[in-house]
């Protein structure tokens, strides 16, 4: 697996060995030891989550507070999507910065998103799945939303118009007024 750490060094985008030949492909797309090998550290998931979008749904920026905060590995394994993270993280150098990243079926790519971080994505194929692997659990207390388009994090989100979003993403916070990490 090639991991490519990202403008943001503690995101990483991930890309496993693939095998094709005419009758399809294979490849490996999680390995706990092979992770933990290339995070230098030992993470532990505890839930895998499925989203299935339409064109245009945006859902994001989501994260969940200490002690609940969220490590995600994400990919896609039906269709495109854009996939960012905002380091929320007030203490560090790049505070309020983002990384994007296009992730699909046909890249197999993946990206770890460790706690400190907002997640969202925006779907530009028909349809996408999306699945990731989280390491707490849901927990409804401790979510909470950044606005998608706030123009102190300036996200170039590939799209022209308005994004479908769901109710709760409508009343994201700006970065200024949420709830963030030390």
């Amino acid at each position: 697996m090639k991991a490519t750490p990202l403008a943001i060094k503690d995101v990483v985008l991930l890309e496993p060995k693939v095998f094709g030949d005419a009758r399809g492909f294979f490849f490996e797309s999680f390995n706990q030891q092979v992770f933990n090998e290339t995070m230098k550290g030992e993470v532990n998931f505890v839930q895998d989550n499925h989203s299935r979008s339409q064109r245009g749904v945006l859902r994001g920026l989501h994260y969940q507070l200490a002690p609940h905060a969220q490590g995600k590995l994400v990919r896609v394994v039906v269709g495109e999507v854009f996939d960012v993270a905002v380091d929320i993280r007030h203490s560090s150098p790049t505070f309020g910065q983002w990384v994007g990243e296009l992730l699909s079926a046909d890249n197999a790519r993946q990206m770890w998103i460790p706690p400190g971080f907002a997640h969202g994505f925006l779907t530009l194929s028909e349809h996408a799945e999306f699945l990731y692997k989280t390491t707490d659990y849901y927990h409804p207390g401790s979510e909470r939303c950044i606005r998608w388009d706030d123009a102190q994090i300036g996200i170039t989100w590939p799209f022209d118009g308005t994004p479908l979003l769901s109710g709760k993403d409508l009343m994201g916070q700006a970065l200024n007024d949420a709830d963030i990490f030390d």
